[in-house]
């Protein structure tokens, strides 16, 4: 990217991003913020699973730790619980009709982190300061 301030506001979107992301995690398994769809949660369960993903996922989204193998991860997870418990409710094509317009949104900011990285503040970036980009850093470049 080209403005000189890309990557810092790629950093702000990652944060707030992860941060918007792990209150689902933490809502499953702590109960903060009390959600009462998760009143009575089991956690060896498919959503034990997905809670697990929001939590661990979105802390080192946060972060910004292996952001790419994680954001990838994440994206298909989020695809697929559009799918399983959005689309099958009928219209496929309108997320906004079956409630499904956050599982499409992130996973497709996730699908952008996976391709350009982490940006600024990040513990992935540190330490590829003193290594080539080319060889997997998390720069954004032009």
């Amino acid at each position: 990217m080209t403005n000189k301030y890309a990557s810092q506001a790629l950093a702000l979107l990652r944060i707030v991003t992860a941060y918007l992301f792990i209150q689902h995690g933490s809502a499953k398994f702590f109960g903060l913020p009390h959600v009462a769809m998760f009143d009575g949660f089991q956690p060896l369960s498919l959503m034990g699973v997905a809670g697990a993903l929001e939590l661990v996922g979105g802390l080192m989204l946060l972060i910004g730790w292996y952001t790419r193998p994680v954001a990838f991860v994440l994206s298909g997870f989020m695809a697929v619980a559009y799918f399983m418990a959005h689309a099958s409710r009928g219209g496929v094509l309108t997320p906004m009709l079956n409630q499904g317009e956050l599982a499409v949104l992130f996973s497709f900011v996730f699908l952008m982190f996976s391709a350009v990285g982490a940006g600024a503040w990040s513990v992935d970036t540190a330490r590829s300061s003193g290594q080539s980009t080319a060889s997997g850093g998390n720069r954004v470049t032009a």
